[in-house]
């Protein structure tokens, strides 16, 4: 790789590029520590490490090369639904190596492919670092509990963490919904089941609808991408189980406007003393650059207190970041500032980093005593 002084690959001819194997660059990605590889025509293949994307040392791939490629690892019928539907979402592990999810699509009338690695074994919550927090906000027979930040931001590997945290003290049944599955949870202590849509089940509604005939205790629904999915978390939640899910929001108070805000306006009074009441908490993250290379886990933490749940059923969530404040000693909640200036204090990120990823800039800089 061009930066990389690690790498093992090599320079090649044009020539060469035809010898080179998809599960090769799977190989050069898991050694290298990358969390995606990225193949497209016009360009080498991509490999994000450490929050940025180096290019292996070959020459641009064509149009069969990434064709050739792609289609290693891909059925019969996942060639078909790529070819028809213009895109596929699927994943599948390579023996010995690790999990890959990947999401195939078209560019420039090409195909092309992104492949993010999962890692084969579940990871321990206490090696990640996590806050026991969670682990209290958890420690309930019913609720919601949301876990969001941007793409690539750890979202699934804090949630598997948990899950398995759960899954080895619980004994219950937990239930997944996901597109695709990532983490492979083995049954312990709970049996799990874990769905993946066009695969196990049709679609999210389709599995949401048969979800409480399957007697489950813990439930997981991989992305609240839309009403009808938030409406059915929020039923299960209310019905008395343990529901976990996923939002692309950047802050917890953007979370509990956007799950409010997508029902129309007649529903959201109703909406909005539902949330107050089976809402756990809400934890936003985002991984920021490490120096010397890696990254670091910040996280914006939301309990929802009772003075929190008044906020939130009152339609007065302008309250809840100054609510997030009072008693943190007491309550453990933190704001995205606030861990991002412990990380910044700690020598782990740079100061400019600080900056651009806090979505409260000018509260930071007042925290850190610069003038902007």
């Amino acid at each position: 790789m061009s930066n990389q002084g690690s790498t093992k690959t090599t320079r090649t001819t044009k020539a060469g590029v035809g010898n080179i194997q998809i599960q090769q660059l799977f190989k050069v990605m898991v050694d290298n520590g990358a969390s995606d590889l990225h193949i497209t025509i016009a360009s080498a293949p991509g490999m994000r490490i450490s929050g940025e994307i180096v290019r292996v040392k070959i020459p641009p791939l064509n149009a069969d090369d990434t064709k050739r490629l792609i289609y290693q690892i891909l059925t019969e019928s996942q060639r078909s639904e790529l070819e028809k539907n213009l895109e596929l979402d699927f994943s599948f592990g390579v023996k010995g190596l690790a999990r890959f999810r990947a999401n195939c699509f078209y560019s420039k009338g090409a195909v092309a492919a992104v492949f993010r690695q999962i890692p084969s074994q579940v990871p321990d919550f206490d090696s990640l670092g996590l806050p026991k927090v969670l682990l209290e906000m958890t420690d309930v027979s019913n609720g919601l509990m949301l876990v969001t930040g941007p793409t690539g931001s750890g979202k699934s590997t804090t949630l598997a963490s948990i899950i398995d945290r759960l899954n080895s003290t619980m004994p219950g049944h937990i239930i997944t919904l996901e597109d695709p599955v990532e983490f492979m949870h083995s049954h312990k202590t709970s049996i799990v089941n874990q769905r993946e849509i066009g695969v196990d089940t049709l679609s999210f509604s389709n599995g949401l609808r048969s979800l409480l005939r399957q007697d489950p205790d813990i439930v997981l629904v991989g992305e609240l991408r839309d009403v009808i999915t938030i409406e059915a978390a929020l039923e299960i939640a209310e019905t008395g189980h343990l529901v976990f899910g996923t939002l692309h929001t950047n802050s917890t108070i953007q979370t509990i406007s956007r799950i409010i805000n997508v029902f129309p306006a007649d529903q959201q009074d109703p909406v909005r003393t539902l949330l107050s009441f089976v809402l756990q908490g809400v934890v936003a993250q985002q991984l920021l650059p490490k120096k010397g290379g890696g990254r670091v886990l910040c996280q914006e933490i939301l309990r929802v207190t009772p003075a929190i749940r008044n906020l939130i059923r009152e339609d007065k969530l302008h309250q809840v970041y100054s609510q997030m404040q009072i008693n943190q000693e007491v309550t453990s909640m933190v704001t995205m500032n606030q861990s991002i200036k412990k990380a910044l204090d700690s020598g782990l990120i740079t100061a400019e980093d600080a900056m651009s990823f806090s979505n409260n800039p000018e509260e930071l800089a007042k925290m850190l005593g610069i003038k902007v």
